[in-house]
């Protein structure tokens, strides 16, 4: 098949499955938009504050989209295009979709609070602590799958004396020069934003001249040379730091 053919059925399929069967789960589970949400009922600029649409709808696609470009090759190498393409669809649409959505759906209905206080709220304490075990367990696993994979990812190619291999190290240490750059451009966006209360519109156009003048630093000046259990380290410093 066309990749042009199978990339706009892809988009009607999503399409269709947003318009449709979102606004029927929607109808059904009583979603109502001139509802306040807890952003705005406990309001108080720390724990509770109304987010831009726009804003919110970039953490979100993030958040759902982020692992796709790397599971979704590496799915595809092992089972073949057409098992993971209606992998993506039919899972993205009953699946996915329906996760977020109804996770979404009952926190805002529950003050906003975690899934944790919502099965502690409808099915007991008992069960907020089975659950909270088992989600500790998964996500430990899962970041220590995608940290091994960004390691991988900026680890340095060392020669059999122990010495950098500079050449074969130059595309792995300018990926994560770009991802470290990434993280201070991601800080002063928020900022301007938050902070200095910058226009949406003209933080963006200056955050997306900032990613290429990023990618353009970063291919250019890259001078760290880690190995794979150095750049574990640093990865596992930032997630404590960046979860906490």
């Amino acid at each position: 098949m066309n990749s042009a053919v199978m990339l706009l059925l892809g988009v009607a399929a999503l399409a269709c499955g947003y318009l449709f069967y979102g606004r029927w789960l929607a109808r059904e589970w009583g979603v109502d938009p001139g509802r306040e949400t807890p952003a705005y009922t406990y309001e108080d600029d720390v724990d509770y504050m109304p987010a831009k649409p726009a804003v919110l709808m970039g953490h979100h696609f993030s958040s759902i989209a982020g692992a796709g470009p790397i599971t979704g090759p590496v799915q595809a190498a092992v089972f073949g295009w057409l098992p993971v393409l209606l992998w993506v669809l039919v899972g993205g649409i009953f699946f996915g979709g329906v996760h977020d959505f109804g996770a979404l759906f009952a926190s805002i209905r529950h003050k906003g609070q975690s899934i944790g206080e919502i099965i502690a709220d409808t099915m007991g304490t008992r069960m907020k602590k089975m659950f909270l075990v088992f989600a500790y367990l998964t996500l430990l696993l899962v970041v220590a799958a995608f940290s091994s994979m960004v390691a991988g990812t900026f680890a340095a190619t060392f020669t059999a004396e122990g010495a950098v291999d500079y050449a074969a190290s130059a595309g792995n240490a300018s990926t994560a020069m770009i991802s470290l750059l990434f993280i201070g451009l991601a800080v002063a966006f928020g900022f301007a934003i938050y902070r200095r209360h910058a226009p949406l519109l003209v933080s963006t156009l200056v955050g997306c001249a900032g990613i290429v003048a990023v990618i353009f630093v970063g291919m250019n000046f890259h001078p760290f040379y880690f190995s794979n259990t150095t750049w574990m380290v640093i990865i596992g410093v930032y997630i404590a730091v960046a979860s906490v």
